[in-house]
């Protein structure tokens, strides 16, 4: 039962002119620009703008701005945007073979066709604090190729052999659902699942990828490929009979690559799980196709043993959003529930003494 407070508006107008002021900070320090968020927090902007399922990056800028840097509550800002925008179609599947790629690694084949391109990653960094960035000291410009050409992807070459599973087409004539506007019914279809895994929480979805390489799911991964890189996004106009592009968006896409050891219906080969996220978000597609993988018991006569195997479990759990308020709703007054359950559990305490003899024999039926 929850009790509505009155008389405190003063106080939540105060609460929000203090986080303005905590948010301005320093006053004698220039204010952050959106620009600035959108340049040098690149990557915090991706993440917002994937887990709101929204691709803009000066709003995704503004998101981290006004919540001080609070990643869920940025999410959270812009998702709540994001539900006041006309829906005026749906775009076509993009083309990620054709993506111009900024970034391609594989850890199944050393030389690829194409190459691999390591592109900017933490990777190969030592992880030490650099205090030349303390200052505003001017850093080595480099000079950035232009994304090279469309390759073949890694799964293409097993595929050439017969040693992978298809591609996953869906059934004729099958719409894809639409977790935005529709409510969830188990069990889920991978579609939807993969549209709950794109805009699930990063650190829940990296925890249960990280339970199936534990044992905790029976898989044994290997990354086939990842790849970043920009693809066009294309919208098919019914009075025109054909798609025009709208735009260039950058993507993360991610392939593992696990044995399957076959089963009566299926021979062996290798299987995938698949990740695919706005802007540079490796370890989200990462963990994003393991658990994918994972949750794919019913294609495979695969018994569920673990947690990430669990899609109810695991796409109930994932939204961030979702799980903020419901963890965060325990601050409000529950002024009425609490007093409810300090009578019960005074009168029950009552009871107990009575039935034990007071404190005296409480005490000894402790001992």
């Amino acid at each position: 039962m929850y009790v509505a407070v009155k008389g405190g508006e003063a106080a939540i107008a105060n609460a929000h002119r203090l986080l303005a002021d905590r948010r301005r900070g320093e006053r004698s320090l220039p204010s952050i620009t959106i620009e600035q968020v959108v340049e040098q927090l690149g990557l915090a902007v991706d993440r917002v703008m994937a887990e709101a399922s929204l691709y803009d990056r000066a709003l995704a800028a503004l998101a981290v701005r006004q919540a001080r840097g609070d990643m869920i509550e940025a999410i959270f800002i812009l998702r709540a945007y994001r539900t006041t925008l006309p829906r005026f179609g749906y775009a076509e599947p993009i083309d990620t073979a054709n993506m111009k790629i900024e970034r391609r690694v594989s850890a199944t084949y050393k030389d690829l066709p194409g190459g691999q391109l390591l592109g900017p990653t933490f990777d190969y960094t030592h992880r030490l604090l650099d205090p030349s960035l303390l200052g505003d000291e001017p850093v080595e410009e480099v000079a950035l190729k232009e994304p090279s050409e469309p390759v073949m992807r890694v799964s293409d070459i097993l595929d050439g052999e017969g040693l992978i599973e298809g591609d996953g087409e869906m059934p004729e004539g099958h719409v894809a659902g639409d977790l935005t506007r529709e409510p969830m019914e188990f069990p889920m279809a991978r579609d939807l699942r993969l549209q709950a895994l794109a805009r699930g929480d990063e650190g829940f979805l990296l925890a249960l990828a990280y339970s199936t390489q534990r044992g905790y799911g029976r898989t044994h991964p290997f990354v086939g490929e990842i790849r970043i890189g920009e693809v066009e996004v294309e919208l098919e106009l019914p009075e025109l009979g054909f798609a025009v592009s709208l735009g260039v968006i950058r993507v993360t896409e991610c392939q593992m690559v696990s044995q399957f050891k076959g089963s009566a219906k299926q021979p062996p080969q290798f299987t995938r799980g698949y990740g695919l996220v706005f802007g540079q978000s490796e370890r989200k597609a990462m963990s994003m196709s393991l658990v994918d993988r994972a949750l794919r018991t019913d294609e495979f006569s695969e018994d569920i043993v673990a947690p990430a195997q669990d899609q109810e479990f695991v796409i109930s759990h994932a939204d961030n959003v979702q799980a903020t308020g419901f963890v965060e709703h325990l601050k409000l007054p529950h002024y009425v529930d609490f007093q409810a359950e300090l009578d019960l559990v005074r009168r029950m305490r009552r009871e107990y003494e009575t039935a034990h003899g007071g404190e005296d024999g409480m005490k000894e039926a402790a001992e």
